[in-house]
Formats: structure tokens, C-alpha cells, sequence
């Protein structure tokens, strides 16, 4: 081997390293739904401030995410959108080579309420016409960060309290963070459990964003 090839793939396996840890890949996730600050990860990921804050110090290292500073704090971002593509290829990948992902997806995350191949301009025009509801339940500052246009956020915490104001009427249709998050399990199980029709879509916002279709940022939306 080449001294050239040897230090590129060098270079390469810091990615690697970097990658080599669950709290770190989960960091990435939380991060591919927009920037954050160390405090809100820590909490979002039940890893710590400090514990948060070292993993970040490798993931900034190798290049796969960047800050800014506002005011006293430091924000946290992805690098590039070329790292949520990594992060999905890297789940795509171990989904189907690894046995136990398969298993856990199917024990953990699959759902007859599952509403997959619905298209984007249908799922737009439904709720456009008030055929349907889009609920994002994730949390607030996601929500700000970017939202399918017309969603409204119901973080699912705050779901009893919306489905004490809900009216019968359109189908709900929820959405979170992507295939691996439970918040749309959840909420769909309990709206179903209130009898109100209810299904979710597998992907998440960044899956959305990731294919160019259109994204609000901003605004909470209400219902």
C-alpha cells in the first residue's frame, strides 16, 4: 500500500472512531433534527452535561458536527447534510445485516398503524383540505427547527390535554424524529385507546427535508 493511500484511509477510520460509540450515533439522530445546545442533548439523551459534552468533543473533532455561540451558550449542529445521509446509510445497513436490528425493529417499532408510501403531495393535500390532521410529537424546539408545513405540534406529553380538545372528525396522522423513534408508537396507541383513528408514517422530519420537499421553521402550531 501507498503512503498516500495508507494516511487517506487514516483519515477515513477517524469517522470511524468517532462513530464507535451508541451515546455518540445518538447524539448525531438528536442533532439531525437541528441544532441544539449541550444542556437540551444531555437532557434529550439522559447522558449527562459532562458525559454529553465529551462525545460532542469527539463528534466536533472528526469533523461530523460544528457550534456557534449565542450569548453564554453553544449551539450544536451537523456538520453537513452529508452526515445524516451517513447516519441513515449506517441504519439502513445495519438493519439488514444484522439479525438483532431486525428483531428489535419488529418487536420495538413496526405497527399495523404503520402508514408507509403515502406521498408527499397526498399527505400535503389531505391536510391542506382538512381531510387530515398531522401531528408532530416531538418536542418544541424540533418543532421550530423544522416542520412539515400545515403539522401541529403536540409534543407527546402534552397529547391528553389535545385529545381533550379534539373534535371528531379527520383521520390523525403522526410524525417524529424518524424509523427508530417511539413518540409516534405512542401516540398513535393512545389516540387509537381514546377511539380516535389515528395512524404514523416511519419517517421523520429530516428524512423529509433530506428528499427536498418543503419545511416551515418557527411558529407552534395549534389545533
Amino acid at each position: 500500500m501507498s503512503e498516500a493511500k495508507r494516511r487517506v484511509f487514516e483519515e477515513f477510520a477517524r469517522i470511524g472512531q468517532a462513530i464507535s460509540s451508541a451515546p455518540r450515533l445518538l447524539l448525531l439522530d438528536l442533532l439531525s433534527q437541528g441544532e441544539k445546545p449541550v444542556e437540551l442533548l444531555a437532557e434529550q439523551s439522559g447522558l449527562g452535561v459532562k458525559n454529553t459534552s465529551a462525545h460532542l468533543r469527539r463528534l466536533r473533532a472528526a469533523k461530523l458536527v460544528e457550534t456557534r455561540r449565542d450569548g453564554t451558550h453553544v449551539r450544536y449542529r451537523l456538520a453537513d447534510p452529508l452526515v445524516f445521509e451517513f447516519l441513515r446509510a449506517l441504519q439502513a445497513l445495519g438493519t439488514a445485516r444484522l439479525p438483532e436490528v431486525t428483531e428489535l425493529v419488529r418487536d420495538y417499532f413496526e405497527s399495523p398503524a404503520d402508514l408507509d408510501g403515502l406521498a408527499a403531495s397526498e399527505l400535503l393535500r389531505r391536510v391542506r383540505d382538512g381531510d387530515a390532521i398531522l401531528l408532530d410529537v416531538r418536542p418544541t424546539d424540533e418543532f421550530r427547527a423544522g416542520h412539515v408545513p400545515g403539522a401541529v405540534s403536540v409534543p407527546l406529553e402534552e397529547l391528553e390535554a389535545w385529545v381533550r380538545r379534539f373534535e371528531p372528525g379527520p383521520e390523525v396522522i403522526a410524525y417524529c424524529r424518524g424509523p427508530y423513534c417511539l413518540f409516534s408508537l405512542e401516540a398513535v396507541r393512545s389516540l387509537r385507546a381514546h377511539g380516535i383513528e389515528a395512524r404514523r408514517v416511519t419517517w421523520g422530519l429530516p428524512d423529509w427535508r433530506a428528499e427536498g420537499l418543503p419545511v416551515e421553521e418557527g411558529t407552534v402550531g395549534a389545533a
